[in-house]
């Protein structure tokens, strides 16, 4: 299962996929690739795979993505290879960005879509200038592209609110709970079952 989270800029997403990977059991993090540059808490190759624009642009012509952006004059780009990573787990969590979310549903109509809002508008300024590490022009671009981006929610199967860290996990770890009991995912298990039934005993 496919379980993307989105939502503008400073809403909290890496946070929120950290939390419910450390949580849930046989969960995994598709890495996406992006050409900005590392900021000093990030690991290469955990937290992305930091390229250049010209490897990025390879990769692109070379089709090796699933889906790509460009995004506050960056791309970022989730690999086929990343996705193969769903068949020895329960779920792969992506955090993409809205144009993103659009392009991996296209690809599996079945992928769990999740639309992170920020309480409020003061709240999500406050979150990126805490960050320090973008000028205030920059922040400025993240906020107008916000208040696009917010506008996008209904394209989503479920919506969190990030007021609270630990009831937004609570309700995420529910949420992604329930949506791997339903009948999809356990289709192959279900057959068998069925076959069970069929035979004689």
């Amino acid at each position: 299962m496919l379980i993307v989270f989105s939502g503008p800029s400073g809403c909290g997403k890496t946070t929120l996929v950290k939390r419910v990977i450390a949580e849930l059991d046989d969960l995994a993090f598709s890495i996406s690739h992006t050409t900005r540059k590392r900021r000093n808490s990030e690991i290469d190759g955990k937290d992305y795979y930091f390229v250049t624009e010209d490897e990025f642009k390879l990769k692109i012509q070379n089709r090796d993505f699933v889906e790509w952006a460009q995004v506050h004059r960056h791309y970022y780009g989730t690999s086929f290879h990343e996705i193969e990573k769903e068949e020895t787990q329960k779920g792969l969590i992506l955090d993409v960005d809205i144009q993103g979310a659009r392009q991996i549903k296209n690809y599996d109509p079945k992928a769990l879509l999740i639309f992170i809002f920020p309480p409020e508008f003061h709240e999500l300024k406050k979150r990126l200038l805490l960050r320090g590490d973008e000028t205030r022009e920059s922040i400025n671009k993240r906020l107008m592209v916000a208040k696009k981006e917010i506008l996008s929610y209904h394209e989503f199967d479920f919506l969190i609110i990030n007021d609270r860290l630990e009831e937004a996990v609570d309700n995420l770890i529910s949420l992604i709970g329930s949506a791997g009991s339903c009948t999809e995912i356990h289709q192959k298990r279900i057959d068998a079952i069925l076959k069970s039934f069929s035979g004689e005993g």
